[in-house]
């Protein structure tokens, strides 16, 4: 599988991981997480959904209440979740919002607001929250969430896909940054898939398929530094490839769905 680079370390031995997996109640979330505990990693999950959290205990899983859009609440969650967990290596950025807007009407704003609280300045507050501990460490890992529509725009969701190439931005910066302290970086970078984000979309991958193939790339030795599975490769690739503009012009259909607005 094509892959954009690699971590410096050897593969991430996904059998003895401590995990902290926010925005993990539901969707890819809790699929990797369940996923990283079946595989033998003990794993914390975050949401602000208290009977999934509560439900995820009686599982087994570690469970801890955080807003990512609340500072308070990530300094709380941090707390907690080295507590229960000082021997946290692994800190996966998920929690992640989206939402179709019309950006003839200014009053998209407030969306976009909210988009970019949630999936850009929460995944910063965040790292900022656990980096201390795993640069204490030595050692660790921090997983970003992008998508694949940080790379092939999807014009219904311009904000999210905005967000998203945000992400990846600080995700290479933050990877150059912690360059020689042992705290690796990788970015999630996944297509479609059929989670309450990806549900509209006929072609999106199946949750469990794509946990699967995830887990799969995370152990490769060396780990990549961007996680692609198969059906996120051709965004990933548009521009090299040359079908950016033909997938744009495709994707942009989708705009007649917004009201007032025609299919060409």
């Amino acid at each position: 599988m094509a892959t954009r680079g690699r971590l410096s370390v050897a593969g991430m031995d996904i059998s003895s991981r401590s995990v902290f997996m926010v925005g993990g109640t539901s969707g890819i979330g809790l699929e990797l997480a369940r996923r990283f505990r079946a595989a033998g990693s003990t794993v914390v999950v975050g949401g602000r959904n208290t009977k999934v959290l509560a439900q995820l205990a009686a599982e087994g899983l570690g469970a801890v209440e955080i807003d990512v859009t609340d500072a308070d609440s990530v300094a709380r969650a941090r707390d907690d979740v080295l507590k229960q967990r000082p021997d946290l290596d692994t800190v996966v950025t998920m929690a992640g919002i989206t939402a179709p807007e019309d950006l003839r009407d200014p009053a998209h704003f407030a969306t976009a607001q909210n988009i970019i609280g949630v999936n850009l300045l929460g995944t910063i507050r965040v790292i900022d929250a656990f980096t201390p501990h795993l640069l204490a460490r030595g050692a660790g890992a921090i997983i970003t969430v992008s998508s694949g529509i940080a790379f092939l725009p999807f014009p219904l969701m311009p904000t999210y896909g905005a967000s998203k190439a945000a992400v990846h931005a600080y995700s290479e910066a933050l990877r150059a940054q912690l360059a020689g302290t042992g705290v690796e970086v990788a970015e999630l970078v996944p297509p479609a898939v059929a989670t309450s984000l990806g549900s509209g979309n006929p072609n999106a991958l199946p949750v469990d398929a794509y946990g699967a193939e995830v887990m799969e790339l995370l152990a490769q030795d060396p780990t990549p530094r961007e996680i692609l599975v198969k059906g996120v490769l051709r965004h990933r690739w548009a521009e090299r490839d040359r079908t950016y503009d033909d997938l744009v012009a495709q994707r942009s259909r989708a705009l007649a769905t917004l009201p007032g607005r025609t299919q060409d």
